[in-house]
């Protein structure tokens, strides 16, 4: 086992929660966008996240022990193409069919701001644990120095 590998698992849960974080802003910056570059209303995209691939025989081994993890990797970034959009009658918008309704995104603000609270505690925890693991590290170079 690696004297950093806690680190690294702290280090790619930072990394996957920030994407999160990135995702859920850019649904929340895309509330109201009816229409995008390719003239299509905007899909609300979420991160798929899965547990880092195992190597070598070493890494085998390890997690066979039910020792330690190898952290988490993004697989996907995804649309979400099963919730219907919303649909408003606004017949004055540039974007409305001919019946009046303004199809705008299946973004909901109250589930993005849950899923960004989320993600910011995970990625808060992910903070404490590399500290824990830097303190522990730091405390065993001071037991060396004795």
């Amino acid at each position: 086992m690696n004297v950093f590998s806690g680190m690294d698992i702290s280090a790619s849960g930072m990394t996957a929660q920030r994407t999160r974080l990135d995702i859920i802003s850019q649904n929340i910056a895309n509330v109201n966008t009816t229409r995008g570059a390719d003239g299509e209303v905007y899909k609300r995209k979420s991160v798929i996240f899965q547990e880092k691939n195992y190597v070598s025989f070493d890494d085998t081994l390890i997690a066979a022990t039910g020792t330690v993890g190898k952290g988490v990797k993004i697989t996907d970034i995804i649309e979400d193409k099963e919730t219907e959009c919303r649909m408003v009658y606004d017949p004055s918008h540039p974007d409305a069919d001919e019946r009046g309704y303004v199809t705008y995104p299946n973004v909901n603000t109250v589930t993005e701001m849950t899923d960004m609270i989320d993600a910011s505690r995970s990625y808060e925890a992910n903070v404490t644990a590399f500290n824990a693991s830097k303190n522990m590290q730091l405390k065993a170079l001071d037991i060396g120095k004795s």
